[in-house]
């Protein structure tokens, strides 16, 4: 930027020529982004339009409860100007230059405001202050108002959304580090981020998405999902991927790993350094994965059922061919192990339970009853207008779910991006995960209308007989299978605790894991990485926050926990010679990472 900058100005343009020229630039821009914008608003609903209505319900009914009591309302009314007058004086003094103001209200320690400028200049400081102070009023007071509780979390959520979006780091004029940028570079960073947010709102399909990421410098199979394989099986829902082993024996014993279908399965095989799969392998483990279809109108039809019966039955008949073994180590992941489980009572109702010697959950819900933010968005009225939109198209959009995730962590997800791209004028960032998290997938309607409403809506999964799956009525207590469950800390899409119910289910023994940071990262933790580490209790009391005040806090990564726990309880099979995808009754299809994955 500041290259061309000197380049005008050698071109004897003055500064203020500069910016007048990029002022116009701006104004004419700004005009072709609101007609686009506006030629660009979904007139069809979906998740997000659907619970855009709720949560104006919902805030409908908390202005009612207001306005039945309003002397609470000025209780806390004046507390706040109690704070603000304190806050006044304190800023005042900072202003006038006194070195004793006394001590602030909030201390620095939001990332958000992590620029010195927030701390070091007194104006600064008191926007970020004020903000944090409105911010505390408002949600102090909706969290006061007696509401049912579905309309008590919407209403929780949404002003939280609100509060994180009218934060004066997310402004031109009340961001130093956008100021500093416009003063140097003459305004041309806001020429190049209304050129950056034109192009995102160009190649948006519906609804507005922001380009978060530089996803012309990733190549699937070349620079992400390297891991060496083939694909040996494939259905109508499923390729099925063998990787080529890097040991000279290997664990008896072939491990599945569901996937979870809602995103695309290399989130565990990004990088060779942060691959699971890539240490999988590199363990002596003969590594088999899911990498399930994006599905189009033609799918529509398919149900959980058939992702059971195409999904890990398949699979797990396919690998008996591939390897000989009868029996498998089985990982699912996020919905993959909501799957695992409905399917380890399918199996143990049909006396084929011995096909899994172990079954690893990784951030599983199988418990709904609090399933935290995402809960927002389902109920009756949304769910019939999600699959009202699901008719006409025969699934739900991609974008549809990636726009839920990127309101659930709307700081990381919407507000850095909208900061760094169209504040800054910066390029999207160069980013695996990010690449991964907007390589976004479809859902068949019948699978996730009943997905939505037997799961999330009415809990019926743990109910004896609650779905029929089948013709079998799905009973996850007559699971007796050793079962390893993985939540995360800092989870907001399987909340640790609602995950840990499942530990009161299971018939057979289980070792409960919680691991530091969130849904993600908490999974694909390298130990060479040495970060976030884990907890660890023997024993699982009945609540979480028994658990947890037991628990014995570890370092680094639970992949090393995990693998000792599967060599201890001789899960692994002892070794045996090397399998190369091909060797066993199924022939190679082609390499990985295949071709279902590839599927925009």
């Amino acid at each position: 930027m500041a290259n061309k900058s000197t380049a005008k100005n050698e071109n004897h343009l003055s500064d203020g020529e500069i910016i007048a020229q990029n002022m116009a630039k701006i104004a004419e821009k700004s005009a072709d982004l609101l007609k686009k914008f506006l030629d660009k608003q979904p007139h069809d609903g979906g998740v997000v339009t659907a619970n855009f209505m709720a949560a104006i319900e919902a805030f409908g009914e908390m202005s009612q409860q207001l306005m039945a009591d309003p002397v609470k309302f000025w209780e806390q009314q004046l507390d706040f100007y109690r704070q603000y007058v304190e806050l006044l004086e304190y800023s005042s003094k900072r202003i006038m230059g006194e070195k004793e103001a006394g001590t602030p209200l909030f201390q620095n320690g939001d990332k958000r405001f992590r620029d010195e400028v927030w701390k070091e200049n007194a104006v600064f400081d008191f926007l970020r202050q004020s903000y944090l102070l409105s911010a505390n009023w408002l949600q102090n007071l909706t969290q006061s108002i007696k509401l049912d509780e579905k309309n008590a979390k919407k209403i929780d959520f949404y002003t939280r959304q609100f509060i994180d979006a009218i934060s004066p780091n997310n402004f031109l004029i009340t961001n130093p580090e956008v100021i500093r940028k416009t003063a140097e570079t003459n305004g041309e960073n806001l020429v190049k981020g209304l050129e950056n947010l034109l192009n995102d709102l160009e190649k948006s399909k519906g609804i507005f998405q922001i380009k978060n990421v530089d996803d012309s410098v990733f190549s699937l199979g070349k620079n992400i999902a390297t891991s060496k394989g083939k694909v040996v099986f494939q259905n109508d829902l499923l390729q099925l991927i063998q990787y080529s082993p890097k040991t000279d024996k290997v664990f008896k014993t072939p491990l599945l790993i569901i996937s979870p279908w809602i995103n695309k399965y290399y989130i565990l095989d990004l990088q060779p350094e942060n691959s699971l799969i890539n240490w999988l392998v590199e363990q002596g483990h003969t590594v088999f994965i899911t990498s399930w279809v994006n599905p189009d109108k033609n799918l529509a039809k398919k149900s959980f059922e058939d992702y059971m019966l195409e999904g890990p039955i398949a699979a797990l008949d396919a690998i008996e061919k591939a390897t000989g073994e009868k029996s498998a180590n089985v990982i699912g992941y996020c919905i993959g192990g909501t799957l695992l489980a409905a399917t380890l009572s399918y199996l143990k109702i049909k006396k084929q339970e011995a096909k899994v010697k172990s079954a690893t959950y990784l951030t599983t819900l199988v418990d709904f009853s609090d399933a935290g933010d995402m809960a927002i968005f389902i109920d009756d009225k949304q769910i019939e207008e999600i699959e009202e939109n699901m008719k006409k198209l025969g699934y739900l959009d991609g974008t549809e779910m990636s726009a839920v995730f990127s309101i659930l962590r709307a700081n990381d997800m919407i507000w850095s991006a909208i900061i760094n791209n169209y504040l800054l004028g910066k390029n999207p960032l160069q980013f695996d995960l990010l690449y991964w998290n907007a390589d976004s997938t479809r859902l068949p309607a019948a699978m996730h209308s009943f997905y939505l409403r037997n799961m999330y809506k009415d809990n019926k999964l743990v109910k004896n007989g609650g779905i029929r799956l089948a013709g079998v009525d799905i009973n996850l207590s007559v699971i007796d299978t050793p079962s390893y469950i993985l939540s995360t800390r800092d989870d907001h899409i399987a909340p640790w605790k609602s995950t840990y119910l499942a530990t009161q289910i299971y018939q057979g023994p289980v070792r409960f894991v919680l691991s530091g940071s969130g849904h993600v990262a908490g999974v694909v933790n390298p130990p060479v990485k040495k970060k976030y580490g884990y907890w660890i209790n023997d024993k699982n009391p009945k609540s979480a926050d028994e658990w947890f005040k037991g628990a014995v806090e570890k370092q680094y990564s639970w992949w090393d926990d995990w693998q000792k726990w599967l060599s201890d309880n001789k899960f692994d099979g002892g070794k045996v010679a090397a399998r190369n995808p091909g060797e066993g009754k199924l022939k190679p299809i082609e390499d990985a990472p295949g071709s279902y994955v590839k599927v925009k």
